[in-house]
């Protein structure tokens, strides 16, 4: 079957993909460090893809790296298909290549010296990492990062399940960014939501 061009869709597939793309956030990603269930990682991506994220960074220095055509198939399938993603197994490698990309790296880990999610300025370039369900974000990590932040708990429990923090910790980018009016400005530029129409236009 021949791939869409932009001439062959219909102007409301048209219409409904420009609209998303003059919403994406390119100074906004996610990190999976680890992350092995697919159904962890298949939530991520629906949120990360919800609240406006472009790529997001697959960093796998203990786990397999997860086959997203396999992982979670049913409910990722979507989401996975509107972002790019950067593979890493390094931790420096991954981390030098965010920085490249202007980005302020926090990892989600409780400390005594973790700061709230609330106080991170989300309207910045922002990088948020998100460790394995059982370690958590590494020590490596954790020092190679600017800060580390935790999500405000009330309950006798002490942290989330991975995808619902993923989830919190994004919604709050997406507050904090969506007052700023960086959803009201394409953060692409228009040459960059030309570019990725056609793109996108062929998925």
């Amino acid at each position: 079957m021949a791939k869409h061009t932009i001439d062959s869709i219909t102007e409301r597939r048209r219409t409904r993909l420009e609209a998303v793309l003059r919403r994406r956030q390119p100074g906004l990603t996610v990190v999976l460090e680890n992350i092995w269930d697919p159904h962890n990682v298949s939530a991520i991506l629906r949120s990360a893809d919800a609240v406006g994220v472009m790529t997001v960074y697959l960093l796998y220095t203990v786990e397999t790296t997860p086959n997203l055509n396999r992982h979670g198939k049913q409910s990722s399938a979507s989401a996975k298909k509107w972002l790019d993603f950067r593979v890493f197994h390094d931790v420096d490698a991954c981390f030098a290549d965010l920085r490249r990309h202007g980005f302020c790296v926090y990892a989600s880990h409780l400390t005594e010296h973790s700061i709230g999610l609330h106080d991170i300025d989300f309207t910045e370039n922002t990088a948020i990492v998100l460790g394995n369900e059982h370690r958590g974000v590494s020590p490596e990590t954790c020092e190679r990062a600017d800060g580390v932040y935790c999500i405000p708990m009330m309950g006798m429990v002490e942290s989330l399940n991975v995808s619902v923090a993923a989830a919190v910790s994004l919604y709050e980018a997406l507050r904090q960014r969506s007052t700023a009016g960086l959803y009201s400005t394409p953060q692409l530029g228009e040459d960059g939501v030309a570019e990725h129409l056609h793109k996108w236009a062929r998925k």
